[in-house]
């Protein structure tokens, strides 16, 4: 029986186990899945719920059925042998592996300005870090806080720390608008109205100057580059990751210009017994960052541990797709709506009012196939425009909005 051995315990490495498990039934493979945090795989992007006081248990994926697998938390790994096919973990212990898959995700980053290390400041990527914030929040609950970033993940931020535990949300945002991976202008400017009228204060255009220490060394208030001062002892950051590639280094394995294990379509790395897949991948050297490409990476490193001849079916072009979670706010985006495509048709419909509508439409010019769309106000929508990115659209667009 051959060994794999998986570093880290997320969601793209509980997605690989399930597809080999799928695919291995002769169970040639004994696995053992190490993970860094004190718990097993759960949904990373359920955190927000936890956040509003769902129960941590209602996160948990749970380990895959059968024998042969092993997970092991709190074990942090700190090295590769690569010509001895072993792994270190940091108390210097030393495990086999035939096949080595890199699953160690992303780490949130800090904002490179003064103060972002004071005590009151958090990131927000783990069940850890959630429990974390929840806990200053209750201590705080009527006053102001922080989001820094007004993407996806700061805006479901902004509205939990609001609703649901009583704090007064400011979100700031350096670029131009709201949600600017997805959204235009328009939408965006529709989308912080609506914010807006909930009583979260929004800052958009400004960046972050400094987080102010107060005596003890906490945070005090934030000042932004307009000079704008919020007084708050809770900030969250919220704007960006960054690969956790640590073990490239010392183990001899290329890194993508933006960081990342640098992997070939497999998802192989330069060694062929070593893959990487999810956050901390690169795929010649270009990078992902939602949860379907991980899914789909685990996949094919499945497949091909399984000895299956062909890799599995290509993403959906309408890959990215994202989803705003917020109760009585419907936004939606999918494909690249900012790609650059020539002669490209854009259909945009807005009815304003109580409850506004907003859809851009991207079609390609010769075959009327729908390449990226942005949603505002259409909840019935989405599901039916996200599953013909890339087709051609079978009904006049105003039908299909319906």
């Amino acid at each position: 029986m051959k060994r794999l051995l998986v570093v880290g315990c997320g969601m793209t490495a509980h997605r690989l186990v399930e597809e080999l498990r799928a695919r291995d039934g002769a169970a040639r493979w004994r696995i053992l899945v190490l993970g860094e945090e004190p718990y097993g795989a759960y949904n990373r992007i359920a955190l927000t719920d936890r956040l509003r006081g769902v129960p941590a248990e209602e996160l948990t994926l749970g380990a895959p059925d059968g024998g042969g697998l092993e997970i092991r938390t709190s074990t942090r790994v700190a090295g590769i042998d690569r010509p001895a096919h072993e792994v270190v973990t940091a108390e210097g212990r030393r495990l086999p592996y035939d096949a080595l898959v890199l699953a160690t995700g992303a780490v949130p980053a800090r904002p490179p300005v003064p103060g972002a290390e004071l005590r009151g400041c958090h990131v927000y990527r783990t069940l850890d870090d959630v429990h974390a914030i929840r806990e200053a929040a209750q201590a705080a609950s009527g006053e102001r806080a922080v989001v820094v970033g007004g993407g996806l993940l700061g805006l479901e931020t902004a509205e939990a720390l609001h609703r649901h535990l009583g704090i007064r949300p400011h979100v700031v945002e350096a670029a131009p608008h709201l949600m600017p991976a997805q959204l235009d202008p328009e939408a965006a400017g529709l989308l912080a109205i609506s914010l807006s009228r909930r009583g979260i204060r929004l800052h958009e255009g400004t960046a972050l100057r400094s987080l102010d220490p107060g005596p003890a060394g906490e945070v005090t208030g934030v000042t932004l580059a307009d000079e704008t001062r919020i007084t708050t002892r809770l900030v969250v950051f919220t704007a960006g990751t960054r690969p956790r590639d640590d073990l490239a280094a010392a183990a001899g394995l290329p890194r993508g210009e933006r960081g990342g294990y640098l992997v070939d379509d497999d998802c192989r790395t330069p060694d062929p017994d070593i893959w990487a897949i999810g956050d901390c991948a690169a795929i010649h050297g270009r990078r992902t960052g939602t949860v379907a490409p991980g899914y789909h990476m685990a996949a094919t490193v499945a497949a091909r541990l399984a000895g299956a001849p062909a890799s599995p079916p290509p993403l959906s072009p309408a890959e990215p797709s994202t989803v705003l979670k917020l109760p009585g706010v419907d936004v939606a985006s999918m494909g690249n709506p900012h790609a650059q495509t020539e002669d490209a048709v854009e259909l945009t419909y807005t009815r304003p009012g109580p409850a506004t509508r907003y859809a851009k439409l991207i079609l390609d010019p010769e075959a009327r196939t729908l390449r990226a769309a942005i949603l505002l106000g259409h909840p019935t929508a989405h599901s039916r425009l996200h599953a013909l990115v890339g087709e051609e659209l079978p009904a006049p667009a105003e039908q299909l909005l319906t």
